[in-house]
């Protein structure tokens, strides 16, 4: 079978084991809440990746918009019949739109953005538990007391004989 000492409710475990128990469930406490960690930041870090590459192509299709408006102007009075100011403004108009929608996008995006909620109430529940915990207390018991309960006559001789003890009430105890 098994040794009962081992398992958590029982009451003859040594003080080594019941430190080693408590420092192994504090690691596992505590590499748990690291991993919730990491995958609340990693998740918040991909929305942040897909809001950034929205805003890199709003800016990149604003710059292309640039030539591309020129060309338009140019082509567009021969192929249309419009004048070059209403060629301008059609092409330059449907980028500045998009580049406008992905940005939008790009901003909803961020706005998903937050800290790791999650990990934050885990830690402030585990310090708020580890706070109220107590040590259990312990009568104080002297090392005189004790020698006197074990009934030794050599055990009174060095309560006698320890330095700090008065040597004349020794002497007197000695001599009857």
């Amino acid at each position: 079978m098994s040794d009962p000492g081992n398992y958590v409710g029982s009451a003859d475990r040594s003080l080594g084991q019941l430190v080693a128990s408590a420092t192994a469930e504090m690691s596992a406490l505590v590499h748990d809440e690291i991993a919730l960690a990491k995958a609340e930041v990693r998740q918040d870090v991909k929305r942040g990746v897909i809001g950034s590459v929205a805003f890199i192509v709003a800016g990149v299709l604003i710059l292309f918009s640039l030539p591309v408006l020129s060309f338009a102007a140019a082509y567009g009075i021969h192929n249309l019949g419009l004048g070059l100011a209403w060629s301008f403004l059609i092409v330059g108009g449907a980028f500045i739109l998009l580049a406008v929608l992905l940005a939008l996008i790009a901003i909803a995006k961020f706005k998903k953005v937050k800290p790791p909620e999650k990990s934050i109430a885990s830690a402030k529940q585990t310090a708020a538990v580890l706070q109220s915990v107590k040590p259990h207390p312990r009568p104080s018991v002297r090392a005189d007391e004790i020698l006197r309960a074990s009934g030794s006559t050599l055990a009174d001789k060095a309560i006698e004989n320890r330095p700090g003890k008065d040597k004349a009430a020794a002497v007197a105890r000695s001599s009857t």
